[in-house]
């Protein structure tokens, strides 16, 4: 029998996500809350063919034993943890350094999920670093942040207003210029990221001054995660690099 794939970041951040609303307890198979989450992982664009090939997928008893897992392997736990896993510790210590950042992360991706959005979105090769991880966000929301940055008439409108202010089509970040260094090849071309994460706005619709000009490198080491944190703003990226000597 084929065995159900492991837990992906997203999975488990809404899962802990129950847990820390419980007081970091677990939650048994007769809480409704594990079973509307069990319909809810079941459903996630994550795992292609994973409901159709796995009887047990996600099944009730598997996301009780997962919140045991999460309870269990909490620093102030007084009892026999469970074994866990690695990517269960992360959680736990992400969501007991960053508690509101977390559950604001889970809200939007379940937000994200309720109005369908995330299930029209495509996979984006992106929405992993380069050693197959994803951070705070999870790859469905970095996926949906990064469909969003590349709506080709939402930059347009980006560059106009830019334009017409009389502002530099040019880096926030380290004021690299692809008009000046390409000439008419560059002309124009400037790419857009969000100022602040979809995790923390919500899946609200984008506004001009929500988008700040980042240059190809600097919006990916924006996005890049990095001890489990990414979807760093300009302000942030150029604190980054004023701390390297």
């Amino acid at each position: 029998m084929l065995r159900s794939p492991a837990w992906t970041h997203d999975e488990l951040l809404l899962a802990c996500a129950l847990v820390v609303e419980n007081d970091w307890t677990e939650l048994r198979e007769g809480d409704a809350r594990v079973r509307d989450l069990s319909e809810l992982l079941r459903s996630l664009p994550i795992h292609e063919g994973a409901v159709r090939s796995v009887p047990k997928f996600r099944s009730i008893g598997s996301v009780s034993r997962k919140t045991s897992d999460l309870a269990s392997n909490h620093p102030d736990y007084r009892g026999v943890p469970t074994k866990g896993g690695r990517s269960d510790k992360m959680v736990i210590a992400a969501f007991i350094a960053r508690p509101a950042e977390m559950l604001e992360a889970a809200a939007a991706l379940r937000q994200g999920i309720g109005t369908g959005e995330l299930y029209r979105i495509p996979e984006d090769p992106e929405e992993l670093d380069a050693e197959g991880n994803s951070a705070v966000e999870g790859r469905l929301l970095t996926r949906w942040a990064l469909y969003r940055e590349r709506d080709r008439k939402l930059r347009s409108r980006k560059i106009q207003q830019a334009r017409r202010s009389g502002q530099p089509l040019q880096c926030e970040v380290c004021s690299f210029d692809f008009g000046t260094f390409y000439g008419a090849l560059g002309d124009g071309y400037i790419e857009v990221h969000h100022r602040t994460p979809l995790h923390i706005s919500g899946p609200r619709e984008t506004k001009l001054d929500d988008l700040a000009f980042l240059c190809a490198n600097c919006h990916r080491m924006c996005h890049r995660s990095l001890s489990a944190q990414s979807w760093r703003t300009p302000d942030a990226l150029r604190a980054e690099i004023a701390r390297e000597p």
